[in-house]
């Protein structure tokens, strides 16, 4: 009897210890680009409330598939949903991170930022239609920079990635000849150059290509000492890469609650934004409201306190007035 009684004081312990660790557990996957940061924040979060957050980085496919059927208590994208497929799948979504997609080249005697393009430039290079850096369109731009007549190699991404739908979607948007003849999406058929995997692989062939010119998330431009162009953007200003310059495309795009913050900012009209810059969004079940809560407690913790840990990571913080357009979101839906 008191073996019996023992065994099942013992099992009733193993529960309420699992529920109890259940409780301050948060669980997430998604996008690849954010995990990092949000990794970084779950470990400070948990240092000043006690809660875990587990993170898996498996992409944003992965991420989209496992909130839908309900398998984590959020999900993580890189590629905006649409409303419609909000619907459909009962979820919410708004944004957390920004990044930027960043031009790089190796030319030999062109410094960072010394070289200007505009999109219709880095449209027909990739075309295969510029086929020479010293074209006369972008000799036309750069003058007193001395450009080689060399030939370009292009470099890509060779998987499907949502740096490849941010890039493509700038291209598409800003060059109806790339839209018709390669379109936009994580994955397109590139008709010229190389391709390598990940930001690594394109980061590592423009290092080791003369004459080459590439695209990479803009904390491996910085990482790895590529040599960044400037940009022309929408207000027909030639921009850098900068914090300052993705903040501007943050604050300029349309970025509307009542469209679940479904938004691509690239090509902003914000007079100083850099024109090829995304969000990461973060997706919610509609239907999970407890964990939908814990959620935002986690976010709203990481808006307050992360910014600076984002900007060491070479992670671009959420402008003010954007969090403050997500926080009334969130109390819209009793989140919060």
């Amino acid at each position: 009897m008191k073996a019996a009684l023992s065994m099942i004081l013992a099992v009733a312990f193993i529960l309420t210890f699992s529920m109890a660790h259940a409780e301050d557990t948060l669980n997430g996957a998604g996008a690849s680009f954010p995990a990092p940061v949000y990794q970084a924040w779950a470990y400070d979060y948990n240092k000043a409330t006690g809660i875990k957050l587990n993170y898996q980085s498996i992409g944003s496919g992965g991420g989209v598939r496992q909130i839908t059927s309900r398998v984590v208590d959020f999900g993580a994208s890189d590629d905006p949903t649409t409303p419609a497929q909000l619907k459909k799948d009962n979820l919410l979504q708004f944004p957390a991170v920004m990044g930027g997609v960043v031009t790089v080249v190796n030319i030999a005697g062109v410094r960072p930022g010394q070289m200007k393009l505009d999109s219709e430039a880095v449209c027909k290079v990739y075309l295969g239609e510029i086929k020479f850096w010293d074209d006369a369109k972008i000799k036309g731009m750069n003058p007193g920079v001395s450009l080689p007549h060399q030939e370009i190699t292009t470099v890509h991404r060779s998987d499907g990635s949502g740096t490849n739908a941010i890039f493509t979607n700038y291209l598409s948007d800003t060059c109806v000849e790339f839209k018709t003849k390669v379109g936009e999406g994580k994955s397109v058929a590139w008709p010229v150059g190389i391709g390598g995997k990940g930001n690594e692989g394109v980061a590592n062939y423009v290092k080791q290509t003369p004459n080459s010119i590439g695209y990479v998330e803009f904390a491996y431009a910085k990482l790895n000492n590529l040599t960044y162009t400037q940009l022309k953007n929408k207000a027909g200003n030639f921009v850098e890469p900068t914090f300052e310059s993705f903040e501007d495309a943050a604050a300029t795009g349309d970025f509307d609650a009542k469209k679940d913050f479904y938004a691509w900012i690239n090509n902003t009209s914000g007079k100083h934004a850099w024109p090829i810059a995304g969000a990461t969004f973060i997706l919610l079940a509609r239907d999970k409201k407890e964990s939908n809560i814990k959620t935002v407690k986690f976010y709203e913790w990481a808006f307050k306190n992360g910014d600076a840990k984002a900007k060491e990571l070479l992670y671009v913080a959420l402008p003010k007035a954007l969090k403050d357009k997500i926080r009334a979101y969130w109390k819209q839906h009793g989140l919060q």
